[in-house]
């Protein structure tokens, strides 16, 4: 395996940032995570995007351009002779001291990494997940933006925990409010009298990669869709659920705190956005190998 790290590849094994690096200390970086599909990467211009934004809401100076990351990227995936797999890129603060200033970091730390992941076992895919609701809350937009995909993760760490706990394939975290945010790693639709729903960003949802393609999906196949404000209340009476994320795609969810889903398997709806999902992926984004 070759490995990404600012500029040079290294083998796994050889493959280190400094212990003085920001984003091990504090937390203090962003990231994306990208799936690439029969030799093309799936919205990579997006995930771009949402990194910049990522790094500018923490005033966060990359050090390169979009074109120029992009092609870190897509040389990372043909160093590893890869044609299917998850790309994930990493932006930290950089080397700095113990302290907290960031002024104290002069540049970056850039690595990119071209693998597998599995996030949900292949029968969960056939036959749904179940999900439990956490007690951990997700953190409001007065603290952290959600939009923000940051390294700091473990407010989401705490609920996976709380779920597997439970015995659960996923965890659904609420907002301060008590509204429906996301789950630990994606977001979460439902469906009901023909009609697709979704917390809408201000409730704490991440701005998913994956959660824009299903709008657009659910347009080209007439189904409406909207983001109202939604409790739990409103996923225990669903006719379907499903959730959405890079790594975990489209999954079915069947049970929220051991209440049944609609039918209790996956829904038509869903099973429609599944299969029209696989056939973007399987035919579109951008080539690795020319």
């Amino acid at each position: 395996m070759k490995i990404y790290i600012d500029g040079e590849f290294y083998d796994k094994e050889n493959a280190k940032v400094s212990v003085f690096d920001h984003g091990l200390l504090y937390g203090d970086g962003v990231f994306e995570g990208i799936r690439f599909y029969n030799g093309r990467v799936f919205r990579l211009g997006e995930h771009m995007a949402r990194l910049f934004d990522s790094a500018k809401a923490i005033c966060l100076d990359i050090g390169m351009g979009m074109p120029e990351m992009s092609e870190a990227l897509l040389n990372t995936i043909r160093q590893n002779e890869l044609r299917d797999g998850y790309v994930r890129l990493v932006v930290t603060r950089g080397c700095g001291d113990l302290g907290l200033n960031p002024a104290n970091c002069p540049r970056a730390t850039v690595f990119i990494i071209a693998s597998k992941i599995t996030l949900y076992p292949a029968d969960k895919y056939e036959n749904g997940l179940h999900v439990v609701t956490c007690a951990t809350r997700r953190i409001p937009h007065g603290a952290l933006s959600p939009m923000v995909k940051s390294l700091n993760y473990l407010n989401n760490i705490l609920a996976k925990i709380e779920a597997a706990q439970a015995g659960a394939g996923e965890g659904l975290m609420l907002n301060e409010q008590g509204y429906v945010a996301e789950c630990t790693g994606d977001n979460i639709f439902t469906v009901k009298n023909g009609r697709i729903f979704t917390p809408p960003i201000s409730s704490g949802a991440l701005a998913g990669v994956t959660r824009a393609v299903v709008f657009e999906i659910a347009a080209e196949l007439g189904i409406p869709i909207s983001e109202p404000e939604m409790t739990r209340y409103d996923i225990y009476t669903a006719e379907e659920c499903f959730l959405t994320g890079t790594a975990a795609e489209v999954i079915p969810v069947v049970r929220l705190d051991n209440r049944v889903i609609g039918a209790g398997s996956p829904g038509p709806v869903t099973k429609r956005l599944i299969a029209r999902f696989h056939e973007l992926t399987a035919a579109t984004g951008t080539v690795i190998y020319s």
